[in-house]
């Protein structure tokens, strides 16, 4: 009996050890291929890193040594009342004591700007350099330079910069602002509130909001349309500034944020700029010296009453009627004639004198352009050519 018990065990063991080492197999190769601490450790900033180097930082990298903050020191003429300048008695008798005081003052400003080409041209905002008689750009690297004014066009906010010395610059590549997408990235550089000084711009992203947004012609004087629209925050000193796509193209130059009233203080994610393909145009103009405003066209109109359509047998009341012509004028040398009614001008119809304001100050005109006019005249409409001539004293 002892002896079947001792070969039975004998017979179990090599069965447990098989079992045993079975067991262990798949462990040891889960072992195996389980990756170290290690491994782990140097897989994971790789990945991180590869994240944070993306198309922005890369746009940022291109585009930076190209951006430049503007000061600009202004001259501008003050009046100092006298201390009863308002009094006539003592104007009259004692004129040199309390009659105004003109004097000098000297106003610093800053603002953006962008280089466009390696000899040295820099483009920025009219409202920024436009009037200046010191003007200093200052380089991503620390590196300051005097530039002088090439040329400034008040009209549509566009001023061009030159720095002589120094160089060659890293000039930024120009996109085409026709082929923008609403939603694609946007990037703003600038030097907001002018905070930094020989240093990096800093930089802002969002997405193009809108395109073609019209503001007509503001207070100043200046015409704001087709303009750019972005969340990217825009704030004062980011004016002149280069708006961005993710390639590193500028397709736009920052220009003004709206806020409810004004174009002024505080971004609220509303910010505009000037589309690229304006500021070419623009620029080739200032370079060139070919840009003239004072353009003159020689005819007065007065508003279309029923009454006065009535008389004439034109059967609405949208339009002007020309009432007066100033001989060999831009208008008299087109063919205009007293009694015409202009009811489009550039293909905006003309329903009043607000609708002429509006139409004319939408257009960028100069000396030498060319304004269509629509005419109603005995029963037919015509199409006028008015070329603007240069106004004379």
């Amino acid at each position: 009996m002892i002896r079947l018990i001792f070969f039975s065990l004998l017979l179990i063991f090599p069965v447990f050890s098989a079992c045993r080492a079975h067991k262990d197999e798949p462990v040891e190769r889960l072992a195996a291929e389980k990756p170290t601490p290690e491994a782990s450790t140097q897989a994971a900033p790789s990945s991180v890193d590869d994240s944070r180097r993306n198309a922005i930082t890369r746009a940022v990298q291109r585009v930076s040594p190209g951006v430049v903050s503007i000061n600009v020191i202004k001259i501008q003429q003050r009046v100092r009342r006298g201390p009863f300048a308002s009094d006539p008695f003592f104007r009259r008798f004692f004129p040199e004591i309390y009659r105004d005081r003109r004097y000098q003052e000297k106003v610093k400003s800053i603002g953006s700007g962008f280089v466009i080409s390696r000899d040295g041209y820099v483009v920025t905002n009219d409202h920024v350099a436009g009037d200046g008689t010191v003007i200093t750009v200052s380089f991503h690297d620390g590196k300051e330079y005097n530039a002088r004014l090439v040329g400034s066009d008040p009209i549509s906010d566009i001023a061009l910069l030159k720095v002589d010395d120094g160089g060659p610059f890293h000039a930024l590549p120009l996109g085409d602002s026709d082929d923008i997408l609403i939603g694609e990235w946007a990037i703003a550089f600038g030097n907001p509130f002018g905070l930094f000084e020989r240093t990096e711009p800093t930089v802002t992203v969002g997405v193009v909001s809108a395109l073609n947004r019209d503001f007509g012609r503001v207070e100043e004087g200046r015409i704001y349309q087709d303009m750019i629209q972005t969340d990217a925050a825009i704030n004062r000193g980011n004016s002149g500034g280069p708006l961005c796509n993710a390639l590193g193209e500028v397709i736009g130059m920052n220009t003004f944020i709206y806020t409810g009233d004004r174009y002024s203080s505080g971004s609220v994610g509303i910010g505009f700029a000037i589309p690229i393909n304006r500021i070419k145009e623009i620029v080739a103009g200032l370079k060139s010296n070919t840009i003239d405003r004072d353009y003159w066209i020689g005819l007065s109109y007065l508003p279309l009453t029923p009454f006065l359509a009535e008389q004439m047998g034109y059967e609405d009341t949208r339009g002007i009627y020309v009432a007066q012509i100033t001989r060999n004028s831009p208008a008299d040398k087109a063919g205009i004639e007293l009694g015409d009614i202009i009811v489009a001008i550039n293909g905006v119809t003309v329903y009043d004198e607000a609708t002429v304001e509006k139409a004319m100050g939408s257009l960028y005109l100069k000396v030498g352009d060319h304004l269509p006019l629509k005419v109603w005249r005995e029963d037919r409409y015509l199409t006028i050519d008015i070329i603007l001539e240069k106004r004379h004293d």
